[in-house]
């Protein structure tokens, strides 16, 4: 064989070979990304558990567990898919587990459970140890079913407010806090030992139109009277065979006489997991298609610099990064409109400003592109102060909103070490130089100071308000003041335009850019899901610190604990906050 001819050879081999290669790839690549095989004729079973995140987990630790959480994105996702696909014959729902002290939420899932109704397909609910979160959504769907040994643990809704003012007394710490409205009760964990009566007052308004909320949603789903619900509420929680000659569930039954029973009324199906139905691809079903409209999440505690993660908070938004995002929007030009999704309970005063001024500044040199929020469980003080740029404000019933209002302050605890036998001193140049000292409390020309620059702020959130909304700063400061609504009252008192989820604002802004009705959207999500190399650089993500805590204490203990930890960990001493107080509701 010549040296010519082998060479040939060996390249003819060679280009086989990376043919081979190439194909290959190509072949793992489809076998990886196509869909699940769906049968023709599918029950779907979906499971509803624990906190219902906004967005899908940032770190690998969560990314790769093998449950990671179901976002409530995901999930009203998997209806939405279920009802325009031929193959799926029933739904499943399995709501069990949830951990939420809020609405919002619920009622996004409780909307998609019922826009899928309108399919013709049955969705069934199949509960074990059911409380009130569990029961809403159940009563949604065509019929509900419980397990034979479960009680229904239906008893209303209680409030639950921590406050260490007697804690801090005997450790010798003083919370020299300052705010500006009756209703701006976040700094009471620090500074009381009880109830305000403006406090109390707000909180059993909220619970008084929540708890009716509630009751309503169970009354149409029951086919009962309000009254009725109320009467049966009180007489809670119920045995089995309580809640069945009640009317509050249809029968008691085990899972798999459930699904025995669908495929007796409905024909033979296939069961088939939500986890691998996620895989089945909006595309193939004619969804997330068409124009192009943006969301951007706005999902925790609003604080200044980039986002990020904290133990006790959860994910903190971060201006900086917030900026970057709705600039690289304003880029874009095929976005033709912009849905802000907030789930946030305020924060920094001076990073909510700066997102507004970059939302503001976005509506008015594209005023063609329209500008609508959604807001989920909480959009308040911080949360609601960047909304107002919105051409629509669109909330949930349950949401809690509003919270117009802002405090300053610092902890002092010179008195704490001195008990220890320590002491703090101090050398400083410039007048107020200590003036966020910790070891004493403001003077009263410090004090006038950081209530001078509280009233300044909280009359320019009136104001913006006031012409967001279209009425007079007199108006805004009535039903301001620092209080909560809900989104039902916000909607009344002109805070918000309309009632509904995601889906509807993204509605509003379709109509809002001339995008007809029935055309389907592609929906381009913000901040972009970080790369694995991303993830990899921060593997932990904060999940670490989460670990621990969520192995000695449960979440609500977690969550008293953020409200404890924000304002003294996410905000620097004496910074203005526009941050809603924390609730624990149910």
């Amino acid at each position: 064989m010549s040296v010519r001819r082998g060479a040939v050879i060996i390249l003819v081999f060679l280009g086989l070979a990376c043919v081979v290669s190439i194909g290959g790839l190509f072949a793992f690549y489809y076998f990886m990304t196509r869909g699940p095989a769906v049968p023709q004729q599918t029950l779907l079973v979906i499971h509803v558990n624990g906190p219902l995140p906004e967005r899908s987990p940032a770190n690998v630790v969560d990314y790769l567990q093998q449950t990671p959480p179901t976002t409530v994105r995901g999930l009203v996702g998997l209806l939405q898919k279920a009802k325009v696909d031929p193959r799926v014959r029933a739904v499943l729902l399995e709501p069990s587990g949830l951990d939420s002290p809020y609405w919002g939420k619920l009622d996004e899932l409780r909307d998609a459970i019922l826009d899928f109704r309108r399919s013709g397909k049955p969705i069934v609910a199949y509960l074990e140890d059911p409380g009130e979160d569990e029961y809403d959504l159940a009563t949604a769907c065509d019929h509900v079913y419980m397990i034979p040994s479960s009680e229904l643990d239906l008893t209303g809704i209680a409030t639950y407010e921590l406050f260490l003012r007697g804690t801090l007394d005997k450790i010798g710490a003083y919370p020299d806090y300052h705010h500006i409205g009756d209703y701006k009760t976040a700094i009471n964990t620090f500074t009381q030992k009880g109830f305000t009566p403006a406090h109390r007052e707000m909180d059993e308004s909220l619970n008084t139109d929540l708890f009716g909320q509630f009751v309503d949603a169970v009354a149409r789903g029951r086919q009962m009277r309000a009254a009725d619900v109320r009467t049966l509420i009180d007489q809670g929680p119920f045995l089995p065979e309580d809640a069945l000659r009640a009317g509050l569930v249809d029968d008691l039954e085990y899972e798999d006489q459930v699904e025995q029973g669908l495929r007796h009324d409905y024909g033979p199906m296939k069961t088939m997991d939500a986890d691998e139905y996620a895989q089945v691809s909006p595309g193939s079903l004619g969804l997330d298609r068409g124009p192009k409209i943006a969301v951007i999440y706005v999902d925790g505690a609003i604080v200044s610099g980039t986002s990020g993660y904290s133990p006790t908070e959860g994910a903190v938004v971060g201006s900086t990064s917030l900026i970057d995002d709705i600039r690289a929007v304003r880029r874009d030009s095929s976005i033709r409109a912009v849905v802000l999704r907030i789930n946030s309970p305020g924060g920094s005063a001076t990073a909510s400003d700066a997102i507004w001024r970059a939302l503001e500044v976005s509506r008015k040199e594209q005023p063609d592109r329209p500008l609508v929020v959604s807001m989920s469980d909480l959009a308040a003080s911080g949360g609601y102060y960047i909304a107002l740029p919105a051409q629509v404000i669109v909330a949930q019933p349950g949401t809690l909103t509003g919270s117009i209002g802002i405090f300053g302050g610092k902890m002092v605890t010179g008195g704490t070490f001195q008990k220890l036998g320590a002491a703090i001193d101090a050398v400083s140049v410039g007048k107020y130089a200590q003036m966020n000292s910790p070891a004493r409390p403001y003077t009263p020309e410090e004090q006038a100071k950081l209530e001078q620059q509280l009233q300044a702020f909280y009359d320019q959130f009136v104001e913006k308000a006031a012409a967001a909304r279209h009425k007079t700063p007199e108006q805004i400061d009535a039903i301001g003041q620092g209080r909560v609504w809900t989104g039902q009252q916000a909607k009344a008192n002109g805070l918000v335009d309309e009632l509904g989820g995601l889906d509807r604002a993204i509605a509003i802004a379709k109509a809002r850019a001339k995008i007809p009705a029935g055309q389907s959207v592609q929906l381009v999500t913000y901040p972009a899901r970080p790369s694995l190399f991303q993830m990899l650089a921060r593997p932990f993500g904060g999940s670490g610190e989460s670990a621990v805590l969520s192995t000695f204490f449960t979440r609500s203990e977690q969550r008293a604990m953020g409200a404890v930890a924000a304002p003294l960990a996410l905000f620097r001493r004496g910074e203005p906050l526009a941050l809603m107080p924390y609730a624990f509701l149910r």
